[in-house]
Formats: structure tokens, C-alpha cells, sequence
């Protein structure tokens, strides 16, 4: 890779940065990838996990899942064009898909894909629970720290070229970084900043979740059992990607005054 391309990847970033905000907290981003690609290249490995992990269908379950993600989804598309945002959801599609696994987990890629792993519903346990859990995961989306996040490996390894070019040139590599988070080689500064996502995902979920007529108020329980089921098996906040429970739990309560204020019982 030549220094030229390089200097035109870094430069670009600084132009991004200073034009690109998150929204509510309103912090900078770097996104150096046009989201129209991270929207296409996120369907292709959607596809693919579900012919991997294919979707249960006609369970309570099944239906409990497409009845909350289209509830927070519409909660979302309403919040982004009132704030004059509708075009960070542009192209979205929406899916939600429950997949037979044990994992307590659930994800949303760029486009508005989402995913719940069936390991989950136990911890969620309520309709509300499992609210919280998508609107955090679609806020991740919306709020594109996929995009954050693969931009800043892509700088950090030196490859300062296009996606699609990086796509041709270095397809696993690039399908990884796109897969994953930061791995274990990751420094403490990057892994700060992954924590950074995951509290501005928890305060803008919470949001979506509110204005789809959950009440944000039972967030606090949910994490207090998710806590509970690690049972004290975590690394140091330090060394962890994500907020210590306890410092979650701290910052959705301090954020709450503000989430109610979304939140109109009957909705």
C-alpha cells in the first residue's frame, strides 16, 4: 500500500470526524466506510448465518420476537425523522429472527437485520426485558459502530483503501474485521472506547424502547439478572469490551429521567 493511499484514508477520516455525530450523546465518530456498502455486505453475512442457523418459525417465541423488534423498529424510524435523521436508516429493511441456540445473545447488523440466540428469552423473561435487549442492539446500528469500529482496524492494520478494494484484495481479513470486535491483541485505549459504544447504545435503546411503550424502568432488573447468570465470572472492567454490571446498571439509572420522558404508558 502506498503512503499516498495512506494520507488519503487518514485525511478522510478527519474530515468525517468533524462532520459525523452520534445521536443524542452527540460524541464524533470516525465512520470512513460508506454505509450503503456496510448495509450490502452485511446482508451477504446475514444470508449466510441463516443457512447456518436457521430461524425457528411458529413458536410463541418466534412470534413474541416480531412483535417486539417491529414495535422498536417503528419506535426507531419515528425518533430519527423527527430529529431530522431518517437518513441514517436509509435502505434499512428490517428482519427479526429467533435462531435455536443456547447462547444468551442477540445482534443487529447494518440494515436493520436482527437477530435473538432462544439462550436469551430465559434471562429476558418478559416482553419488556427483551425490548431493551433489541432496542440495544438495533441502537448499535443506528448510532453505526460497526461502521466506528471497522473503520478504526481498517486505519490501525494500514489498509487505507475503499472497501469494496479492500473486499477484493483481502476478503477474509476484511470479513473478519467486519464479524468481529477488537480481539485479544486490542489495546486498552480501543477497548475504552468499545465500553464508549456499549453505554451510548444502552442510553439510545432505552429511548427506542420507551417510545415502543416499554417502560426503560425494568432495564435496571434485566442487567441485575444478567449480572446474576455471570456469576461473578468476568474479567476487570479494564480488560473488558463492555461495562463492568455495576457501571451499567449506575448509568441507565442515571440516564433514566431522560428515557421516561419517552415513555407513555399505553403506547
Amino acid at each position: 500500500m502506498s503512503s499516498r493511499s495512506l494520507f488519503a484514508g487518514l485525511a478522510l477520516a478527519v474530515v468525517l470526524v468533524s462532520c459525523s455525530k452520534v445521536p443524542i450523546t452527540k460524541r464524533k465518530q470516525m465512520n470512513l466506510l460508506p454505509e450503503s456498502q456496510l448495509v450490502s455486505l452485511s446482508l451477504t453475512n446475514y444470508q449466510d448465518f441463516l443457512k447456518q442457523n436457521p430461524p425457528v418459525r411458529g413458536t410463541a417465541d418466534a412470534a413474541l420476537v416480531q412483535k417486539v423488534g417491529t414495535k422498536v423498529a417503528d419506535a426507531v424510524i419515528k425518533f430519527m425523522n423527527q430529529n431530522k435523521m431518517g437518513d441514517r436508516i436509509k435502505g434499512y429493511q428490517w428482519e427479526f429472527n429467533l435462531v435455536n441456540s443456547p447462547d444468551v445473545n442477540a445482534w443487529c447488523m447494518p440494515g436493520g437485520k436482527v437477530v435473538v440466540y432462544a439462550g436469551l428469552l430465559p434471562v429476558t423473561q418478559d416482553e419488556t426485558s427483551l425490548a431493551i435487549v433489541m432496542g440495544h442492539e438495533i441502537a448499535h446500528a443506528v448510532a453505526r459502530h460497526g461502521n466506528e469500529r471497522m473503520s478504526q482496524m481498517m486505519v490501525a492494520q494500514g489498509m487505507g483503501m475503499a472497501l469494496d478494494v479492500a473486499l477484493s484484495q483481502k476478503p477474509a481479513q476484511t470479513r473478519n474485521m467486519f464479524l468481529t470486535a477488537y480481539g485479544a491483541g486490542s489495546t486498552l485505549g480501543i477497548l475504552a472506547y468499545s465500553r464508549t459504544h456499549e453505554t451510548e447504545a444502552d442510553k439510545l435503546g432505552l429511548i427506542f424502547a420507551a417510545m415502543a411503550g416499554y417502560d426503560p424502568r425494568l432495564s435496571v432488573a434485566f442487567w441485575e439478572r444478567m449480572s446474576a447468570k455471570s456469576s461473578g465470572n468476568k474479567p476487570p472492567e479494564w480488560m473488558s469490551t463492555h461495562p463492568s454490571d455495576a457501571t451499567r446498571i449506575s448509568n441507565l439509572k442515571a440516564f433514566m429521567p431522560t428515557a421516561l420522558k419517552y415513555y407513555k404508558t399505553g403506547s
